[in-house]
């Protein structure tokens, strides 16, 4: 899949890198990252902590952008838009799932799923209609009226994917989306994940644990802000 034609694949880097400047240092949290991401793919990023996979996966879903590189979302350079076209972006093509699964406390279940699509003027009926579709895929639909505060963790957890997904977005971003969960809910998490994938999500996910590294279609390593390392899944690599 890395071999991919850039202007074919749904996500694509080249050369991108990202350095922070501070108290007169400058740290090189990613140098030289060339990356593909094709549509359908479930693709791990491992590494060890401060190697800069949540930095890459900041600036793959435009919440930051790079120093230098070019990066390409469907064949379009998105590195130089202006910041209300990169939220228009991302509201429409990315889906974020975050390690502290970051719902609202005083919202519904209903209304933190909804709440993506609040900014598309979209009408309300077909609102209602995708959060439920959302909900029930993750298997909540029966927990519309409750509050987070009201749900365990991997509840919690199954909410937050239904919120990325409600939007129908082309890359689902996953942020150490076991982190904060005991190994039984993880798994259940992981195991949301490659369903979803299965009915055709392409999924970006940032782990250091190779025991879900292991699930996507390729992992690639990260070390000292470089790609060091990628590995094909063997089923992946059979297709």
């Amino acid at each position: 899949m890395s071999t991919a034609n850039g202007n074919d694949s749904l996500l694509t880097l080249d050369g991108v890198t990202k350095h922070f400047f501070t108290d007169e240092v400058e740290t090189h949290a990613l140098d030289g990252i060339h990356l593909r991401v094709e549509r359908g793919e479930f693709l791990s990023i491992a590494g060890p902590s401060g190697c800069g996979k949540s930095t890459l996966l900041s600036i793959i879903g435009l919440l930051d952008t790079p120093t230098s590189g070019r990066y390409l979302i469907k064949g379009q350079p998105v590195e130089n838009l202006k910041p209300w076209e990169r939220a228009r972006l991302r509201n429409r093509e990315i889906g974020f799932i975050f390690q502290a699964f970051n719902l609202i406390g005083d919202l519904t279940v209903y209304e933190n799923v909804e709440l993506p699509l609040t900014y598309r003027n979209m009408p309300g009926s077909e609102r209602r209609e995708r959060v439920h579709q959302a909900l029930e895929r993750v298997g909540m639909l029966h927990r519309v009226k409750h509050f987070p505060s009201q749900l365990s963790g991997g509840q919690q957890q199954r909410v937050a994917v239904a919120r990325a997904m409600v939007g129908d977005p082309a890359i689902l971003l996953a942020d150490e989306p076991t982190g904060n969960l005991d190994s039984k809910n993880g798994e259940a998490v992981i195991d949301l994940m490659r369903e979803i994938h299965s009915q055709g999500a392409t999924i970006c996910m940032v782990t250091h644990d190779p025991r879900y590294a292991d699930v996507a279609d390729r992992t690639v390593h990260l070390f000292d802000g470089r790609i060091v390392e990628e590995n094909m899944a063997l089923e992946s690599a059979l297709r």
